[in-house]
Order: structure tokens, then C-alpha cells, then sequence
């Protein structure tokens, strides 16, 4: 971005200077404290939000080598008087007025993009089209919202030719403010869909809003098939700004498809009748609709079509996900292998410092393409790559060599992606944590392949973001001061207990509670430092408890003596955890207990009381509210006695999941989140505020066409009730797919469509009809996630969510990813 100086950003923000100088350069706009390149000549914007407030990080920034620094109006800023404070009444709309003064400085044209859906796919691979002929700024991964947008201008540079940037709206009156910040001279309108209604009180209102992106637009691209929006547009805007495009005469463009295996042949039609045809390697209807979007602002943007081509040749369907991945011999693996721009980079380094310590951290990179200024960009990855502390660069292509001007690691350079993989040995790669990113041509998909683990194709993919979505949604329904212990027990939930665990940690989570001793020491060898409540623990695992700091649950006078004893003896000191049964009739210390309970905290001080704790039975069901209550009234009762006898206070908690939505008045000190954070509501009141976190996939092995009558499976159990064909698919109940899923039992969903079960299920393998389904082989099979409820799956066959997450074999691999 263009340095400006405090006194011109406190001009632009309508701010007051509180503290400081108005001069200095500044050179960046960062919210994170966790990833400043450049400190002091960095300006920090400490934003105030549901999860974290930035003022609480001034003091980590100033130590860093922060200097300026833009805060709430009230600040104090006598307790940093070495720098510069600059007071507003809104960050937020501060931030906003300097992406808006930092737009109107790029004379390029701006490519804006909205809709429910493909936003984000659209601006990548418009960005890959146009960068086959020119430097091309677009907005990281998916920031399109009213702080992602304003980050996103700030990555335009002086080198950039053209800009692609998202527009997101969850609400009324946001889309004005993007306007105001973004003013782009080309709109593409994707489509209209159900993402984020719930802001709106119709379709047409979401889509009025939406709109407001384009007014001062001299072009909008649009669908005339997508009725609602074309019926819109062509109402509200002149029709010389209109670009329209669609498979039946009439509009700007005319498409038609032609399918064939693996790709598509489309012949574009312009209104002077000339005809083109492209070739791309996408079948699917979503995609077609993207790549025409595509192909028709490519050209309305001067490109010509043989130019389009040559951009649509590097094309793949995209990933648009950071995705975490086990790699050979202990590693990890960071798959971003779609990206190619310094933003995109930056993002990846920021997933790769967040993830649990490795031996050492390695980078393999590719040329950045359609730089511009080549050693001032290769610098920066440089100094990029020294300030994550990347321990190894290994470099793709012609021009990434020259990143050792300022990187200060080992570095490897190869001239192409053959090579490398030629010279590749694996067993270089040791408990390492290896980015790979590159551009789509070098085809870094081989070097993933190479270095992943060899595992069962069935996968798990867990979504971090859903995680958060969901951790901040039950965030929002606490008080302020309410602490949060999250369950990681049974692998958390079968979702994989360190990865989950580490993303809690950068999400700030106060708590975690494992099942079982050896759970909590395998968190804290992957480097988890979080307290950790052990639920069950045993005698012979004392020493381990006091050794790894883990805090153990006491739920018995025979327990607490032994571990008082063991303290006592071996002068240790532990925070332990203390179960009341108030009417579970599991674990706990019931009334009677009480008295004996008081005598041994009075003579074993070295068990520090950290929390007071009881479990609901029935929080889940308003049948059991009555009994549910009077659980509560006894905890209290019980919790009370107890305090008497200590001169401290412990935390004192009761809520799970369930109970944080039906009895948001017993928050106490603390709730435990468990199934809720993976994203199934049990009690129903939140249904459809959360998001599914995990899903299960496997593929389509083989295809069968069956006559009536004949049968399928072991027992012969499955028969065809007609002619029809069946898909085995590569999933068995040894993966985790219950047996009672057998003979219709259950389902899966393919190509967006339900297919039974037919047969029993088998250990490794499955039978799905799909004589009404169009699929091939190696086709894609999901198990759940969305689409497919596990709420609805467990009724199925008459168990309930927790047992269908915990049952998935640890075979199954685990992936992780942003998307």
C-alpha cells in the first residue's frame, strides 16, 4: 500500500491524534499481532469483536517494535508514550475509510464479485486467466466480508494491473459500505441461493442488497438463466452497462456444451455472430456455470480468445482449502497447492505457524507468476520466510532462486517440479512440517502425493473453520467471564485429538478434558500447553499426572486419600477436579460424602480444588427440565458446603452443550462443550446455527448392473426388486459404518442424491443402490457432513450422534482444512 503518515491517517479516519507524532511512515495495515512483518512501520488496528478485543494486544505489538497504533477514542494512551495513538469513535469504520482512500489510488480496473455461491472460485480462476498477461491482485482465500475486503485492498501494489475482489453480505447495509470501499468498474453477479438468508427477511430483499454493489459499475455480468437477479438487473441498470451471457439466443454471449469424458467443449456465440470454441476439464454443472462467468470477463476485459485458452489450459477444479494432511515418517503436510500470489502465501505461513511444533519447518515453493517487480516480490518471500522461521526453502522454477538475497535458512532450488521429484528422497523428511504451495502449472499435486501417507482411501475431513463458526456461536450465548472447557475425549470425537486440540489453543479455549490419562500426555508431547482435566484417571498413572500437569477428576474419599497420600509423600503439588453426583448415579461424591470429603481437603492441602463440577442427565429434553433443575439447586446446595472449607475460590461448572442452550442462566464459571463444537445441536433450540464440522467420504470402487432377483451380499440379505445397477463403495464396518446400516438400514449420498444400502454391510466394503443415479466409478461417496444429518443417521438404526463419531476407525485419515 502508499506509506501514509499518523497525521494523514488520523485525517482520512476523522480521528484525533491522543498520543505521539504525526509523521513516520507507515507501510501496513495489520489487526493480528500475531503476524506483523514489519512493526514499526506497521499500523495496528485494534478492532473490538465477539471473540477478542485488540486492545488487549497493544502491549504484545509495542513490544514487538510497534510504534502507531489506532484505538477506541477512551484509550489510555499515557501507558505507551513512546508511540503514537490515533483515537476514533469506530475501528471498524476507520479501517474502512483507509482501504477506501488506499482504492482510490489504484488506476486499474477493479473486478468486484457477489452472489450465494462461487464467489470464490470465480475470482480464482478469473486470476488465473488474467495472470497468464498481466499482475493480477486478488483477495486471499475467501475475505469478502466488511474487515476481509479492507484487508484485501491493502495487498494491492503499485505493480498490480488489474484487481479481483469478493463481495460478502450476511445482512441489510453491508453492501453499501463494500461499495464505498471497493468501487469496482466491472461486477460479475455469480448466483442467487440460500447462503446467509437468514439476515434477510425475503430472497429479495438479500438480492436488492446485493446489487448495491454495482452502482457505480461500468459493467455487470450476469446469467439471464439466474431469473430473479437478470430480472433484477435489467430493471434497476442501464442496459449499456449489462453484459449478459446464456445457453438460449437473446443474451451478449451464447454458450453451448458439449460433454465428453474428463471435459467439456463450449462454443461461445457473441451478438455479431462470431463463434469461438474452449475446452475445459470440468463436467460438473457448477463449474461450467463459474468458467463461463469466467471466459465472458476475461474477454469484456479485452482479453482475446485464443489468450482465454491458453489460461483456461492451466485450469483445474480448485481446492479452495488450506488442508492439512499426514505425511510420510511423522510429518505434516500443509496441501496449498492451488495458490500463487504473495496473499495467499502470507495466509499460508500464518496456518503453518499456528499447527502444533515439528521438527523443522519446510517450505516448497514455486516461481510466483505474473510478478511484476520481480526482486522486490522474491525479497519480501524472503524476509517472509525469516520472520515464520522457516528452517528450509526448497524453490521450483526459474526466478524463486533469487529469494536468497534475503532469506537466511537452507534453501534447494530446482528448475522444474521433474527434477525435484527425480532427486526427491523421502527419508529427508523427519516428524517435519512441510508447506507445499505453488502455481497450477508447476503440478506440486505430485509432490503431495509423493510425501503423503500411504493410508486408507476412506477420509475424514474436518473443517476448522466450522469448528470456530461453532465455538464462537456458544461464545456468544456466554457472559463475558464465562470460561470454556472444550472435550477432546474418544479422539475428539473421532475428529483426531491433537490437531483438534492445537486449533483450540489458537483459539484461546480456556480448558480441555480428556477421557484417560494417556490421552492428555499425547496432547501435551504434540505440544499442547493448555490446562487439561483428565476425567478418568487411575492410581498407577499419579506420577504421570504430576509430571505432565494434567488435573485429574477425584470422585471418591478412596481416591482422594490415595492421591493425597501419593502428593503428601512425594512432596507434590496438583490441581484435581471434583465430581458431585447430583443424580447421574456414574462417578461423584454424593451428599453423604461430604463431611469425610471437607476432612481430607483439610489434610491434604497439596490438592489444590481448581473446579467443582456436576453432570446433567437429562439437559438435552424438556421432559427432564424439573429434574434438571433440582440437579442444579442440589449442586449449589452441595457446592456451597464444600466452600466453607476452603479460603479460595474454584471454578464451579455444570453446563454441557445442551445446558448452554436450555439453561443459559446456569452458566456459573464455566461451561463443557462438547458434541455442540462439532456441530450437532442435541437439544434442538439452535438447529441450523451450527455447522457440520466433520465429514465422511469414501469413493465409488466399482459398478454392477443386476437383474430382478438377484441378490447382494453375504447371506444373500440384498435383492434387487428390479433392474437396476449397485455401487460398492470403499467403506466397511471396520471404518466405522455401523452394521444395522445394512438392508436399507442407511444411506449415503452421491452426486447430491440418496442412495440405500443394499446387502449387508461388509468389514471393508458396502453396497449402495443407484439404479436412479448417474455416477461412474471413482466417483465421490458421502457417508455425512452436509447434506446427510447424523441426527437423522443414528434414529436410523437407533443409537445417537456421539456413537457414529466415536466409532470411525482410526484407519480412516484425518484431514484437516480452511476453507
Amino acid at each position: 500500500m502508499q506509506a501514509l503518515t499518523a497525521g494523514q491517517v488520523a485525517e482520512i479516519t476523522k480521528g484525533s491524534l491522543l498520543s505521539g507524532s504525526v509523521e513516520g511512515a507507515i507501510h501496513a495495515i495489520v489487526i493480528d499481532s500475531r503476524n506483523i512483518l514489519n512493526p514499526s512501520g506497521s499500523l495496528f488496528v485494534a478492532l473490538r469483536g465477539a471473540k477478542f478485543d485488540g486492545h488487549d494486544f497493544i502491549k504484545e505489538v509495542f513490544e514487538l517494535g510497534g510504534r502507531h497504533f489506532l484505538v477506541a477514542q477512551d484509550f489510555d494512551a499515557k501507558l505507551f508514550p513512546e508511540a503514537t495513538f490515533i483515537g476514533v469513535r469506530d475501528a471498524h469504520i476507520a479501517i474502512q475509510a483507509l482501504a477506501a482512500y488506499q482504492r482510490k489510488l489504484f488506476l486499474g480496473p477493479l473486478v468486484s464479485i457477489t452472489g450465494s455461491n462461487g464467489k470464490t472460485i470465480v475470482k480464482e480462476w478469473l486470476g488465473q486467466v488474467l495472470g497468464t498477461h498481466f499482475t493480477v491482485a486478488k483477495s486471499p482465500k475467501s475475505y469478502n466480508s466488511q474487515v476481509g475486503v479492507p484487508l484485501s485492498i491493502f495487498g494491492i501494489e503499485s505493480q498490480h494491473q488489474v484487481a479481483i475482489m469478493e463481495a460478502g453480505i450476511s445482512k441489510p447495509g453491508e453492501m453499501a459500505k463494500l461499495e464505498k470501499i471497493l468501487k469496482p468498474n466491472m461486477g460479475i453477479f455469480t448466483n442467487i441461493g440460500t447462503a446467509h438468508e437468514e439476515g434477510f427477511a425475503s430472497e429479495t430483499q438479500k438480492l436488492q442488497e446485493k446489487i448495491r454493489l454495482f452502482e457505480n459499475c461500468s459493467f455487470i455480468i450476469y446469467r439471464k438463466e439466474q431469473k430473479m437477479p437478470a430480472e433484477l438487473l435489467e430493471a434497476v441498470f442501464n442496459p449499456e452497462k449489462l453484459i449478459s451471457w446464456s445457453e438460449n439466443q437473446g443474451a451478449d454471449f451464447t454458450y453451448t456444451v458439449k460433454k465428453e469424458e474428463g471435459k467439456s467443449k463450449i462454443l461461445m456465440m457473441r451478438t455479431d455472430l462470431s463463434v469461438f470454441t474452449f475446452w475445459v476439464p470440468f463436467v460438473d454443472e457448477a463449474s461450467l456455470e463459474n468458467i463461463r462467468h469466467v471466459i465472458t470477463a476475461a474477454i469484456s476485459l479485452g482479453m482475446d480468445n485464443t489468450a482465454v485458452q491458453k489460461g483456461l489450459d492451466h485450469l483445474k477444479a480448485v481446492d479452495m482449502r488450506l488442508t492439512l494432511k499426514p505425511g510420510i515418517n511423522q510429518c505434516l503436510l500443509i496441501d496449498d497447492t492451488y495458490n500463487n500470489d504473495l496473499a495467499g502465501l502470507k495466509l499460508a505461513l500464518d496456518f503453518m505457524a499456528a499447527q502444533r511444533p515439528k521438527n523443522r519447518k519446510i517450505l516448497i515453493l514455486s516461481d510466483l507468476l505474473q510478478v511484476g517487480e520481480k526482486e522486490r516480490v522474491y525479497e519480501e518471500i524472503g524476509q517472509l520466510c525469516n520472520y515464520y522461521q522457516i528452517d528450509y526453502l526448497i524453490g521450483v522454477g526459474a526466478e524463486i532462486s533469487l529469494v536468497q538475497n534475503s532469506f537466511v535458512g537452507n534453501s534447494l532450488f530446482y528448475p522444474n517440479t521433474k527434477l525435484l521429484l527425480s532427486q526427491l528422497q523421502t527419508d529427508f523428511f523427519n516428524n517435519d512440517l512441510v508447506l507445499i504451495t505453488g502455481a497450477r502449472s508447476f503440478g506440486f499435486e505430485e509432490i503431495v502425493n509423493r510425501l503423503q501417507q500411504r493410508v486408507h482411501g476412506t477420509t475424514l475431513e474436518i473443517n476448522l473453520n466450522a469448528l470456530t463458526h461453532n465455538y464462537n456461536f456458544y461464545k456468544s450465548k456466554l457472559h463475558p467471564k464465562t470460561k470454556v472447557m472444550v472435550m477432546v475425549k474418544a479422539f475428539a470425537y473421532g475428529g483426531g485429538a491433537a490437531e483438534i486440540a492445537n486449533h483450540l489453543q489458537q483459539l484461546k479455549a480456556d480448558y480441555l478434558a480428556v477421557a484417560y490419562t494417556d490421552e492428555g500426555i499425547a496432547l501435551r508431547e504434540e505440544g499442547i500447553q493448555m490446562p487439561i482435566m483428565v476425567l478418568n484417571p487411575v492410581q498407577e498413572s499419579f506420577m504421570h499426572l504430576v509430571k505432565q500437569e494434567l488435573e485429574p477428576v477425584v470422585y471418591s474419599l478412596s481416591f482422594f486419600r490415595q492421591l493425597g497420600i501419593y502428593c503428601k509423600t512425594n512432596q507434590k503439588h496438583l490441581k484435581v477436579h471434583l465430581d458431585l453426583d447430583t443424580g447421574m448415579h456414574r462417578l461423584g461424591f454424593e451428599q453423604e460424602a461430604l463431611e469425610e470429603l471437607k476432612r481430607l481437603i483439610l489434610e491434604f492441602p497439596q490438592l489444590e480444588i481448581a473446579s467443582i463440577y456436576t453432570h446433567l442427565v437429562g439437559a438435552d429434553e424438556s421432559e427432564h427440565e424439573e429434574f434438571t433443575l433440582e440437579q442444579l439447586k442440589q449442586f449449589s446446595e452441595m457446592v456451597n458446603e464444600i466452600s466453607q472449607t476452603l479460603n479460595y475460590k474454584p471454578l464451579i461448572h455444570a453446563l454441557n452443550s445442551a445446558g448452554i442452550s436450555r439453561y443459559p442462566d446456569h452458566q456459573m464459571d464455566m461451561v463443557r462443550l462438547g458434541i455442540g463444537l462439532y456441530g450437532v445441536e442435541v437439544s434442538g433450540i439452535f438447529d441450523g446455527k451450527l455447522k457440520p464440522v466433520s465429514t465422511l467420504k469414501t469413493t465409488i470402487s466399482q459398478i454392477k448392473f443386476l437383474k430382478k432377483g438377484q441378490t447382494i451380499g453375504y447371506g444373500r440379505k440384498g435383492i434387487m426388486d428390479k433392474d437396476g445397477k449397485i455401487a460398492t463403495i470403499a467403506l466397511g464396518y471396520a471404518d466405522g459404518f455401523d452394521r444395522r446400516f445394512s438392508n436399507g438400514g442407511g444411506y449415503v449420498l452421491i452426486n447430491g442424491k440418496k442412495a440405500k444400502v443394499i446387502g449387508n454391510v461388509c468389514m471393508d466394503m458396502t453396497m449402495v443402490d443407484i439404479s436412479d443415479i448417474e455416477a461412474k466409478e471413482g466417483d465421490e461417496v458421502v457417508i455425512y457432513g452436509p447434506g446427510i444429518s447424523l441426527i437423522d443417521l443414528a434414529k436410523r438404526i437407533g443409537t445417537i450422534p456421539y456413537e457414529l463419531l466415536t466409532n470411525i476407525s482410526s484407519r480412516v485419515k484425518r484431514v484437516y482444512y480452511l476453507d
